[in-house]
């Protein structure tokens, strides 16, 4: 089986069998090239070994080009980079190409709505940091949005990212797949797969289905609405406190879902930030999330630590790590030869579990501030939409401060629990 390709755009052979593909020079960007999807980059820029040499190439007998693309295959050993040729009919994923400017054109937009700083296919080619979307907030913060619609590998993903927050850069990379490799790789959300002209109408709202989370903190008594996390015994109870990270729909009770082009301003305005934190169901797996800036600020308060630590929890092995085994050059094309290796079908990656689960005995002093009894806001409809008006915000955004029951912005991005005037008069040293 072949094992190299030539590299029409430097005049290189790529040896895929070396982890610096023969040309540490040209690392990273070099590996990072040539596993780019078609739709991305020249159809023509990788070519068959064997037909640069003038050999014997039987790919057009099967109407195929010798024009090559790069795969991972399952092999005994592990995974490993293998050329394949594109077929003569071959179109570079229209579709997936036209989702992708789709998206990109709406977060712009959205930013561009929000009165934020935006450019598009913004980079600096001489630190090889190119984003989809560049967004920059007011106080300098800039998230690089990347829009995924096409298959990427882990390492890819990490590359990227790692190379972005180099330059102060918060990656934050959009996919529908709830498969996608880039899931729990980096700072990520999932939405839901429509098509390109949807993606490009204000009449729709793009809802997130995945990567964005909100804390849920409650005590484990008889009369919980959750069972105890700590026990699999549904109707068991342990009278501690738990806090863990849920989706906003498997709240209790339910939160609005995040809308995609509200989270182009908010993440800009650090409304809401990127965290890490451990997975219920595998404590060594870590999940990689976004939340309002106010539930981190409680679970940093709950935890009495920073999430720094996370940060260097071992995470399991990648299933795309590549095997690289140093063999010489085969530039032998054998197309047409059965091969017996199978890649493994891709398991989901985006969850509904609960992640982050922290247990603790006393409630830290600085969220000891509100009344043991839970603040009711008694409103009309009518008064509740005046609420609403005077202060800026949603009608299901208001809610009680609880303090003094007074009707506040209790439950939109960053909001505080109490009112302006009880904060004042009950500020801690």
């Amino acid at each position: 089986m072949a094992n190299a390709v030539y590299h029409t755009g430097y005049g290189i052979i790529v040896k895929l069998t070396q982890p610096d593909l023969g040309h540490p020079e040209l690392q990273p960007g070099l590996m990072e090239e040539v596993l780019r999807p078609v739709a991305e980059r020249e159809r023509t820029l990788l070519r068959c070994l064997t037909d640069f040499n003038n050999g014997d190439c039987r790919c057009a007998e099967a109407g195929k080009t010798p024009w090559m693309f790069i795969r991972r295959q399952r092999f005994p050993d592990g995974m490993r980079l293998v050329p394949a040729h594109l077929p003569i009919t071959h179109l570079a994923t229209p579709e997936e190409s036209d989702k992708h400017k789709a998206m990109k054109e709406r977060i712009a937009r959205a930013a561009s709505q929000a009165g934020l700083d935006v450019r598009v296919e913004a980079g600096e080619s001489r630190r090889k940091v190119v984003n989809d979307v560049l967004v920059t907030g007011p106080d300098g913060a800039q998230i690089g949005w990347e829009a995924q619609y096409s298959p990427i590998s882990a390492s890819a993903v990490r590359r990227r990212t790692t190379r972005a927050a180099e330059n102060t850069i918060t990656s934050l990379w959009v996919t529908p797949d709830p498969k996608s490799e880039l899931i729990d790789r980096a700072p990520w959300m999932r939405v839901d797969n429509v098509p390109w002209k949807a993606l490009l109408s204000p009449r729709l709202q793009l809802l997130e289905r995945g990567g964005v989370r909100r804390l849920q903190v409650w005590k484990c008594t008889r009369s919980s609405p959750r069972p105890c996390p700590r026990s699999d015994n549904k109707g068991s109870w342990c009278g501690r406190g738990h806090a863990m990270w849920s989706l906003p729909a498997l709240c209790l009770p339910p939160q609005p879902p995040a809308v995609l082009d509200e989270l182009v301003a908010s993440t800009a305005e650090r409304h809401h930030l990127p965290l890490i934190a451990r997975n219920i169901d595998d404590p060594r797996r870590v999940s990689r999330l976004w939340a309002p800036a106010g539930d981190i600020e409680q679970w940093r308060q709950i935890r009495g630590e920073d999430d720094e630590e996370t940060e260097g929890e071992e995470e399991l092995p990648d299933d795309d790590e590549v095997v690289f085994t140093g063999d010489e050059v085969d530039g032998s094309c054998r197309y047409g030869e059965p091969t017996k290796p199978q890649s493994p079908a891709k398991r989901k990656r985006d969850r509904h579990a609960a992640v982050g689960l922290h247990t603790f005995d006393a409630v830290p002093a600085a969220l000891l501030r509100a009344p043991s009894q839970p603040a009711q806001l008694q409103l009309s409809d009518s008064e509740r939409a005046t609420a609403a008006r005077e202060l800026g915000c949603r009608v299901w955004e208001i809610g009680p401060c609880m303090l003094c029951s007074e009707p506040i912005n209790r439950y939109g991005y960053n909001a505080p629990m109490t009112c302006a005037s009880c904060r004042r008069g009950h500020a801690g040293p």
